[in-house]
């Protein structure tokens, strides 16, 4: 008999099985798909040679992650790498606003008039970011915060809805720029808390920066592996799991699934019927022959590059797809381009190129055309550099990672209090009816991310579990 099962080998279930074998016990995982990764992983889906994430691409959380810090993950092969920008929002004007590590270039990005706005906003949580972040990274808290009042101020000027906060900007640039970072979870800008969310990636940028994987996000899922191995645990791929009868004995079981997936599995009926997923996405990944010929040179610099023109048509396309039930005319997207600071992502001169919309759950269109004119906005001649093109639907997305219900890639709606107390409302919410089973995916506090801190937090409650037995 094992000590723990553990079910999916995403970032959160690799990460809960190294910390349950850091503390001695015994981990076996398994995993449906013949390669551990789940949301990080690197596929050549082109042209041989062009190296693409299928999911996540920059990693603002990753590298801030409480869980992965702790972790000797340097050690199996993972190394992060930096852009001269983290982000960048280009304009129709060719100009464009920057999240930099610094706070004060971000700040002159903006314009003179919400240069001392945006000053305000960040600088009196950055010093304390490392404590702030544990704090909330941590939710629901097994324990007093170690900062509770920075934690309150955060509160304060988070909670409410994003677009209460941009109420402190005059222009559009800094407006647009929050709005962008807010669509990342793709919620309604004028959802419950969405400024805590545009202002954790920013504060993110600003203490470590959004960098790339060397190799592919698949370098974090490898590296976790590695570790989980070194330490005695077992992993098992190609071993789909449909009943807990397919699971060896243990003394708890661990899943980094969907809470539908998990409900179907454990015989658990319709305990989490009211669980709500959101939007899906629709994903293009790019070989290309060169460059993105980007019209703003920020953009040339940065790894991320967020597509919006203003912030009125970046709460449209999100009220399309989560709102509306129909895909955006202009889509908001969100492209990384890796070729940027790694070169060994595609032959010599060549670049892989990441991008994708937002579109409702279950959507069947194409929205390729209307993506590659939102980037011919910004990118004049994008399309004559195409050399191959890879889309995924909501329908293809959900084929590759059964997480991702109706292709939405955050596991879950990130709205209204389901942004907090997911996947119910709970003060244990990685338990389930079953004493013995835990749930620990994206669907768990904190939220979607690769950041393993959903794992970690669910492992915390699994060898709580088993000491009291």
């Amino acid at each position: 008999m094992f000590d723990v099962v553990v079910v999916g080998a995403g970032p959160n279930g690799l990460t809960a099985a190294v910390e349950l074998a850091r503390r001695g016990f015994s981990v076996a995982l398994f995993e449906a798909r013949d390669t551990v990764g789940g949301g990080a992983r690197t596929e050549e889906l082109t042209l041989p040679g062009f190296r693409h994430d299928p999911c996540s691409a920059a990693h603002p959380l990753g590298i801030n992650s409480p869980a992965f810090r702790a972790l000797p993950l340097e050690r199996y092969g993972l190394e992060w790498l930096h852009a001269d920008l983290p982000m960048a929002n280009p304009f129709t004007d060719g100009t464009a606003a920057v999240l930099a590590r610094s706070v004060g270039e971000t700040a002159a990005s903006l314009g003179p008039r919400d240069a001392g706005a945006y000053r305000r906003l960040v600088e009196p949580f950055l010093p304390k970011w490392d404590t702030l972040v544990r704090d909330f990274m941590s939710l629901p808290l097994t324990a007093l915060p170690r900062d509770p009042l920075t934690l309150a101020r955060f509160g304060l000027v988070g909670l409410p809805p994003s677009t209460w906060l941009t109420r402190r900007f005059r222009d559009e640039r800094a407006k647009t720029l929050f709005a962008g970072l807010v669509a990342h979870v793709m919620a309604p800008l004028g959802g419950f808390a969405t400024g805590a969310v545009g202002l954790v990636f920013a504060l993110a940028a600003h203490a470590r920066g959004w960098p790339v994987a060397r190799g592919g996000s698949q370098a974090i899922s490898d590296a976790l592996a590695a570790y989980l191995k070194d330490l005695g645990g077992t992993i098992h791929t190609d071993y789909e799991v449909k009943r807990l009868d397919d699971l060896p004995p243990a003394r708890a079981y661990v899943f980094d699934t969907s809470p539908t997936a998990l409900a179907r599995i454990a015989g658990f009926g319709r305990y989490y019927e009211r669980y709500r997923y959101g939007p899906g996405v629709f994903k293009i990944d790019y070989a290309l022959d060169g460059p993105v010929p980007w019209t703003a040179p920020e953009a040339r610099r940065a790894t991320t590059v967020q597509i919006g023109a203003d912030s009125a048509e970046i709460g449209a396309a999100l009220d399309a797809a989560s709102r509306e039930g129909r895909a955006p005319d202009r889509p908001f997207m969100i492209t990384v381009q890796p070729g940027v600071v790694d070169p060994t992502r595609a032959p010599a001169g060549q670049q892989v190129f990441w991008a994708y919309g937002h579109v409702p759950s279950g959507w069947t269109g194409d929205l390729t055309d209307a993506m590659e004119r939102q980037l011919e906005r910004f990118a004049p001649g994008f399309r004559d550099r195409v050399l191959a093109r890879a889309t995924a639907g909501p329908a293809e997305l959900a084929a590759r990672n059964a997480n991702y219900v109706g292709g939405d890639i955050a596991s879950g709606a990130v709205t209204g209090l389901q942004i907090l107390l997911r996947p119910k409302v709970s003060l244990s919410p990685y338990g389930t009816p079953h004493p013995a089973v835990f749930i620990c995916s994206s669907a768990t506090p904190p939220g979607p991310g690769v950041h393993g801190m959903s794992g970690h937090n669910a492992a915390k409650a699994v060898w709580r579990k088993l000491r009291q037995t």
